[in-house]
């Protein structure tokens, strides 16, 4: 009786990465062994994913961050990428430096962001860079996070300049709330007539709180004011039989409390059952002592008309 073998056809498998570290240039990956064929591989395989052309970074690292993570390591590939190019001629700046310097931004590009003394090629810098041209010294340049970028204070007041009033004010609460100079981004705005945006930022300077804990607070507030809405008082403090608390905003006469409720209030720092139960127990003891309370999401930001309707339904 005749038998036929069945020979399988061994599939290679990608060549492993290296166990240190997560983002490569191509010419450390060649070093290490792989060439051309063997990245495409485990860019196929989704061990590798290309953050930019000529650096890549680990695919399990890539799928687990989230939108905001994803963009400050397209700057640090962009760094990492340039290192061998670049004369050290440009800086991190507008929201790129917003990112490296930690400020809350809310709705804007992912590109990466550079200040250039001297109009910059697209083709030479990337798709995925925005370039812009213009002066500067060393008074704008800090290190933050090893990368030279521009100060806190000419970051704000180059991206503010870029974005529509709501946005711009977000990144101008947050910035006066970690230490920039109010004094010296007037004296940015006073000294810049007639610049592009250049209003935009003078009435988030005059409108700005750096009580405004995140940006979901500061647009809500910004809300508040456009509707012509009695305004609240920011972050009060009220006294319950478990401590004192304090609110997002309050309409202390009526004892109505407005509560933003974002994502990050509920999921950075303590497990999320645990952060809601401690949230509805303060809300409980202070509904003890007379308080109401109205919980606002994203999403009513976007629903002015009921926004409105409902809070100027309690306050009645």
């Amino acid at each position: 009786m005749d038998r036929t073998t069945s020979v399988e056809t061994a599939v290679p498998r990608p060549h492993p990465l290296p166990a240190r570290g997560y983002m490569w240039r191509t010419d450390e990956l060649l070093r290490f062994g792989l060439n051309s064929r063997k990245i495409r591989a485990l860019l196929d395989s989704g061990e590798l994913h290309r953050v930019r052309y000529g650096c890549y970074i680990r695919g399990s690292k890539w799928k687990a961050l989230g939108p905001a993570s994803r963009a400050m390591e397209r700057i640090l590939a962009h760094a990492r990428g340039t290192l061998t190019t670049s004369t050290g001629g440009f800086l991190y700046s507008h929201l790129s430096a917003a990112r490296l310097h930690g400020l809350f931004i809310w709705s804007v590009d992912d590109k990466v962001h550079i200040l250039h003394p001297v109009q910059p090629s697209s083709g030479r810098w990337g798709k995925d860079v925005t370039g812009h041209t213009e002066t500067f010294t060393e008074e704008d340049v800090a290190v933050v996070r090893g990368l030279r970028a521009t100060t806190l204070e000419r970051t704000i007041f180059d991206s503010a300049r870029m974005l529509s009033y709501p946005k711009a004010l977000v990144i101008v609460d947050h910035g006066l709330r970690i230490g920039a100079d109010r004094n010296k981004l007037t004296a940015l705005a006073t000294s810049s007539p007639g610049k592009r945006g250049i209003r935009t930022l003078r009435k988030a300077l005059d409108n700005a709180d750096p009580r405004s804990e995140s940006a979901g607070e500061t647009l809500t507030r910004e809300l508040i004011q456009r509707l012509s809405i009695r305004p609240p008082e920011p972050q009060f403090e009220v006294q319950s039989r478990l401590g004192r608390h304090r609110m997002d905003f309050a309409w202390k006469e009526e004892k109505l409390a407005l509560e933003f409720d974002g994502r990050t209030k509920y999921f950075d720092f303590k497990p999320t059952d645990e952060v809601i139960f401690q949230e509805r127990r303060r809300e409980k003891a202070l509904m003890e002592e007379g308080w109401r309370f109205i919980r606002v999401e994203w999403k009513d930001l976007f629903q002015e008309r009921v926004f409105k309707e409902r809070i100027l339904r309690e306050l009645r």
